[in-house]
């Protein structure tokens, strides 16, 4: 009897490659030790400091900088809150979230010390600022209203978990061990500031504030959030993704947040600004 020859079997794809496209669609894979994309795709990730590039170990080194100075500078905003929120498991929400931000600053602290005494220097630098001295506007605003904490929480930290995510199976193996907790961890963040919200727009008075000052709020942080991705065609963005850093250009990045923000502020009851409403970064 005969029949049609089977099809050839169409060749499997590297890993790297495979890997490397499931993470720039936002997904996740298994722990891997060899980079998966940029120039040096398939060789074994850098885990020391000694091992990388210099063009490469400044680009790390401003990355962990931006990245410690948001979780210590989120302290100082959401300290005031604490005997401030409207209800006991609101305030014991933010006392997690203040611990999870002082853990993630002593993260990005721990791999900066890799980096010797210029590592230091910067640890230093950080541990000394002082409030509106921060390097992203997002982090100079005070929160005024609990609104505020609603808004910070639910679009500003949704930037700082693409942030992360971005950073996820990168090419710098301490950073990239780094990811898998911090990632969980800001889960409740995000979780919490969409709850406020929320609750402001069925409850009003009832929980605290209204309607109306739930949306004002979004009016305040959804341009600083942004803002936060940087500048678009910025080539930094790409040389990161050249050195296997980060997986998205700001623009790419923005993009994702945008489409996932935009269901979300629908399904509360509110609405979103036109995207370069109040921008300052483009």
């Amino acid at each position: 009897m005969t029949g049609r020859p089977p099809a050839p079997s169409e060749p499997a794809r590297p890993r790297t490659r495979a890997g490397a496209s499931s993470l720039k669609d936002g997904g996740t894979i298994e722990p891997v030790r060899e980079i998966l994309w940029g120039s040096s795709a398939g060789v074994r990730k850098y885990e020391t400091a000694e091992e990388v590039p210099s063009d490469m170990r400044q680009l790390v080194v401003k990355l962990l900088v931006v990245q410690a100075d948001t979780e210590f500078a989120s302290i100082q905003q959401h300290r005031p809150w604490l005997d401030r929120a409207p209800t006991l498991e609101d305030r014991w929400i933010e006392s997690r979230i203040i611990a999870d931000e002082a853990r993630h600053g002593l993260q990005a602290c721990r791999i900066l010390r890799d980096f010797g005494e210029e590592g230091q220097r910067f640890i230093d630098e950080l541990l000394a600022k002082k409030e509106g001295e921060h390097k992203l506007d997002a982090f100079n605003m005070k929160f005024d209203a609990w609104s505020d904490v609603g808004a910070f929480t639910c679009f500003v930290d949704r930037v700082g978990v693409y942030q992360l995510r971005a950073f996820q199976e990168c090419s710098y193996g301490p950073l990239a061990r780094a990811m898998p907790l911090m990632l969980s961890e800001e889960q409740l963040h995000l979780n919490f500031g969409a709850s406020v919200l929320r609750r402001m727009v069925q409850d009003g008075s009832k929980y605290y504030g209204s309607k109306e000052e739930a949306q004002a709020s979004i009016q305040k942080w959804y341009p600083r959030a942004l803002d936060m991705f940087g500048h678009s065609n910025s080539d930094t963005s790409r040389r990161a993704i050249e050195y296997g850093l980060k997986r998205w250009t700001n623009e790419e990045a923005r993009a994702r947040y945008i489409e996932e923000v935009s269901g979300l502020v629908q399904s509360i009851g509110l609405t979103l600004p036109a995207p370069e409403f109040d921008r300052h970064v483009l």
